[in-house]
């Protein structure tokens, strides 16, 4: 059980650094070597069952069902880097769907090293890739998304140390 002290003593994590790598047997390994900006879905929930037992009006059975999880989206500044790109368009070659990622997403302490906790997706397929809004009014960097299905999501703690 969580010691009540712990929580008001130690700080909360920082959404802002944070570090997500994607490995892709099959396809040159490690596909993805650049930083996100942005990283958004992960995130899992139980369908839940409802039984009513018959007789019974002033009760509900709640059971859990299966498990349902959500999209990663991902934004990066666009570089020389097309991995992202070759690994989509490797999708749509025959006989190459089956070329599926497993990612971690790490949240790092300030330091950008210590790892505070990790998150791991397994069997992810892209299923979207969006190039970056081009305009030549302003000086933005080109974004690009990547969005990302998984079939399982893991919560892992960081070894003591």
């Amino acid at each position: 059980m969580a010691n009540p002290v712990d929580e008001t003593v130690r700080q909360p994590f920082s959404a802002f650094n944070f570090k997500v790598v994607i490995d892709v047997p099959g396809l040159s390994g490690e596909v993805c070597a650049a930083a996100f900006s942005d990283c958004d879905g992960l995130e899992q929930s139980l369908e839940i069952k409802t039984i009513r037992e018959g007789g019974n009006n002033t009760r509900q059975i709640r059971l859990p069902g299966p498990a349902t999880f959500g999209t990663l989206t991902l934004k990066r500044g666009m570089t020389a880097n097309f991995d992202l790109w070759d690994w989509f368009s490797s999708q749509l070659e025959p006989g190459n769907a089956k070329l599926r990622g497993n990612a971690t997403v790490s949240i790092l302490a300030a330091d950008g090293q210590t790892e505070r906790a990790r998150f791991v997706l397994d069997r992810c397929i892209p299923i979207k890739l969006k190039a970056p809004a081009l305009s030549a009014k302003d000086g933005a960097v080109a974004v690009e998304e990547l969005q990302l299905a998984y079939e399982n999501l893991r919560f892992t703690r960081p070894s003591p140390i």
